[in-house]
């Protein structure tokens, strides 16, 4: 697993290689991971899918309490949950 800032500034072309590396472990493993995940561990372009399964039954009752309690979506770094419609 590969966590942090991917991007050190002062090294850009071994951070787009660690990056890659990473990216090519999440493609090779991905066929044997389980349904859930840790959402603070994903990477930003994984998607609302997964965010979705990684809350499983539970996403469309937390979209409903963002709506209620957060409607403008202030709270919306990471992989977000966007209010219900």
């Amino acid at each position: 697993m590969v966590h942090g800032d991917r991007r050190d500034r002062s090294r850009p072309r071994q951070s787009i290689r660690i990056e890659a590396v990473a990216r090519d472990y999440r493609t090779a493993v991905h066929p044997f991971d389980l349904e859930g995940a840790y959402p603070n561990f994903m990477m930003d372009d994984e998607g609302e899918a997964r965010v979705k399964a990684s809350y499983g039954d539970n996403y469309a009752r937390l979209s409903a309490l963002k709506k209620k309690y957060d409607p403008a979506n202030l709270f919306r770094v990471n992989q977000n949950i966007p209010p219900a419609a």
